[in-house]
């Protein structure tokens, strides 16, 4: 019991650019706004609770549980596995209108999606569990992680032709190894040549538009199904000079080929961002010299990447089990322009006032699975195979610095500027992983998890950087470094149905998971080439989850812990940016869930989550000051997450959807000195379904917040905001699949 006391409440460029300090929040004493609204939230669930029940996302009431495969590679019941997880179906997601994490995950307690960041405005930055951090969760599309081995690529990623989205919180010590802290955000596409063939047509505020088709072109079953998707997104943004043009194509194949079942997946995106800029902090407050949407980018700024993955599987039934192969290969170039201001920046235009570069940078990832889901007897399987992540990338970089004013109508085109030093940085990474996880259901009523991975992690670096102020270009710097590691890691976890009734039930779970990640690099301009120590992390979760009223309310509440050691943060030395491992963290907190399904049609979603993310034994400078920041709270970690949504509609007529989120209080800095205030946001849509089309109206952050969401890495003590009140109109045409 002590894992879980007291858990309820009661960078950049080498001069200059820094990257992002860890980031923190809290939210101590809310303000009498978020407490009548949280103590609303927490009677409306716990209400539900008391009488019937809260819930894990799932579709309505069907004759079958719904199942899950994240956890341990092969399908498992909601209501039985020892863990939180959520499952939200892409019908539910097209209700919504939710076309983005941040509206997909809305309802999902204690996600906090912060749209944007330092990976462009059409990428985002989760955090799960109150950590914050780009690469602390694993992304994983149709069950192969994206960007696993450097950062999770969410700039490429997207919802359209979803069949379902899985969230598993804490970390997947076993399945995905070294990769994940806390949580796995897995999207689902509908498998080849399955689903409905769908048009979708729709255009938003400032010249927006979306256009997609999803086409099966042989349904399941044929001697070779196979559907193509084809995306394209164009945004407009509020900031000057920001948006993103996307385009995505995605073929699934899928077939009998000898005993066994081949598939082939051919994903390719291309993407054009025109960056925004972060707003600089001056004190315990977002400076005014600063306007709300200003952009201090140089002219010809832009975050580009193309990116191509080709997957194979291969099902083979054996004498022991079903024995799947996966192999994934991706590849992606991304060009940058970026600037960003300095510390105490000059504001008459003249004065050089801000740091840029460009940069190419080059990746090439494989994964590759291969393993047998042994049955043992008819209540215990045994999931036990190998599992390979490579990474190999390169950055070029050019830095300069240039003038312009705080609002960038000066800006200059950075082509006309002098480069003064140039970056190259090499990386190469490997995760090999031996992995067993047995499933015993012990009775009908207790069911067992446990799994053990061996981990083996490897790690070549290499860099320079080229001064080019003086008469000569002279080399500044100039490293490589290595480094091996074999852990082990592993999880336990239990689930018992104390009750059960047809389909209304009451579980209780629990689990442990220990897992280590190498630590991160991000490929920013400078030549980093030394090499951290790996992070590491012991968690701990306990949970109730049920169904009532014949399956018409589902719930789920849990408690956690996390112990979090030599996490990755940047740092100031010298007054040059740095990466260093900041001692240990601790985060803890609760939460909760619930839907109601309270008519044909009628849903009601709630979650509330409380989070406790502190710093434990860490000291950092700040200036000449040595400051031990033990029990501060993380930056931009807020300690309340609520949300609440109504959806109604049906297969044909009237269809209205009203998601209401609240986010507290949080930290800005890591010494608790400035505190951004609590906010409300709220997506609506309403729309009209025919016999096979719809017209629908979605409308995203109607209350127009432009809170920071999410820090640079770069800029520093610079924050991004949230984006602004948009709109779209869209059509929808579907044909078969319903």
């Amino acid at each position: 019991m002590g894992w879980f006391q007291g858990l309820l409440p009661g960078g950049g460029i080498r001069r200059r650019l820094r990257r992002r300090p860890f980031g923190h929040s809290t939210n101590p004493g809310p303000a009498m706004r978020l407490i009548a609204y949280r103590n609303a939230l927490q009677i409306a669930i716990f209400t539900s609770l008391a009488t019937t029940g809260v819930a894990i996302h799932a579709q309505e009431p069907v004759a079958l549980d719904p199942v899950e495969v994240t956890t341990s590679k092969i399908p498992v019941a909601l209501s039985d596995v020892a863990a939180n997880v959520n499952v939200i179906s892409g019908e539910e997601l097209r209700r919504r209108g939710a076309t983005d994490l941040r509206t997909a995950l809305s309802l999902v307690a204690g996600v906090d999606i912060a749209p944007g960041g330092d990976g462009g405005p059409a990428s985002s930055v989760p955090a799960l569990w109150g950590l914050r951090e780009f690469d602390a969760f694993l992304l994983v599309v149709d069950g192969i992680p994206s960007g696993g081995a450097f950062t999770p690529a969410l700039a490429t990623l997207n919802l359209a032709n979803v069949e379902r989205i899985e969230v598993l919180k804490g970390a997947a010590p076993v399945s995905y190894g070294a990769t994940s802290f806390v949580g796995v955000i897995h999207v689902i596409h509908y498998a080849a040549g399955a689903g409905a063939t769908r048009f979708e047509f729709g255009i938003g505020s400032r010249g927006s538009a979306h256009l997609s088709a999803a086409i099966p072109m042989a349904e399941p079953g044929a001697a070779w199904s196979q559907s193509i998707l084809f995306d394209a997104d164009k945004a407009e943004l509020k900031s000057d000079r920001s948006g993103w043009d996307r385009a995505h194509v995605l073929y699934r194949g899928a077939g009998q080929l000898g005993a066994g079942e081949f598939t082939v997946d051919a994903d390719y995106t291309t993407l054009s961002q025109d960056p925004v800029s972060p707003h600089p902090r001056e004190g315990g407050v977002l400076t005014d010299r600063f306007p709300l949407d200003g952009n201090i980018n140089p002219r010809g700024a832009k975050q580009d990447e193309d990116r191509g993955q080709v997957a194979f599987g291969y099902v083979l039934p054996t004498g022991i089990g079903d024995w799947s192969t996966r192999l994934a290969v991706a590849r992606s170039n991304a060009a940058t322009v970026r600037g960003f201001l300095r510390e105490d920046f000059a504001d008459d235009g003249v004065t050089p006032n801000a740091d840029g570069y460009q940069q190419d940078v080059h990746r090439t990832e494989l994964y590759f699975d291969s393993h047998v889901a042994t049955p043992l007897s008819d209540r215990t399987t045994l999931v036990w195979g190998l599992d390979h992540m490579y990474g190999k990338g390169s950055q070029d970089s050019q830095n300069f610095e240039y003038a312009t004013f705080p609002d960038g109508t000066n800006a200059p085109n950075w082509h006309t500027l002098p480069i003064d030093e140039t970056t190259h940085l090499d990386d190469k990474r490997n995760f090999t992983g031996l992995y067993a996880d047995l499933n015993v259901a012990l009775t009908d009523a207790w069911r067992i998890e446990a799994g053990l991975r061996y981990n083996h992690t490897s790690e070549k670096r290499s860099g320079y950087g080229v001064d080019l102020t003086g008469d000569e270009p002279e080399l500044f710097e100039v490293g490589s470094d290595h480094r091996s590691d074999n852990r082990l890691s592993g999880a336990l976890g239990t689930s018992y149905r104390f009750w059960q009734d047809g389909r209304d039930y009451l579980t209780g779970y629990a689990s442990y998971r220990n897992t280590f990640k190498p630590a991160v690099i991000d490929f920013g301009p400078e030549p980093e080439s030394e090499i951290l120590e790996p992070e590491d992390a012991q968690s701990g979760e306990l949970g109730l989850k049920g169904r009532n009223l014949d399956g018409r309310i589902e719930w789920d509440v849990s408690v956690f812990r996390m112990n979090f050691h030599n996490l990755v943060v940047s740092q100031n030395v010298d007054g040059l940016p740095g990466l260093t491992n900041a001692g240990n963290e601790r985060f803890k907190g609760a939460e909760t869930e619930v839907r109601w399904n309270i008519a044909d049609g009628l849903s009601l979603l709630g979650s509330y989550a409380y989070h406790d993310a502190r710093f434990a034994d860490y000291s950092q400078l700040f200036g000449d000051t040595l400051t031990q920041l033990d029990g501060k709270l993380l930056e931009l970690s807020p300690q309340h997450i609520g949300s609440i949504g109504l959806v109604y509609g049906k297969e044909k007529g009237l269809r209205a959807n009203l998601v209401a989120s609240h986010v507290g209080s949080r930290y800005l800095n890591k010494r608790n000195t400035s505190l951004a205030d609590s906010y409300d946001t709220f997506d609506a849509g309403i729309g009209y379904a025919f016999d096979r089309w719809e017209l629908r109206l979605d409308s995203y952050n109607l209350s127009d917040r432009r809170d920071p969401v999410a820090e640079s890495e770069l800029g520093d003590a610079q924050y991004y905001r949230l984006q602004a009140r948009s709109y779209f109109l869209t059509a929808k045409f579907e044909f078969g699949g319903r």
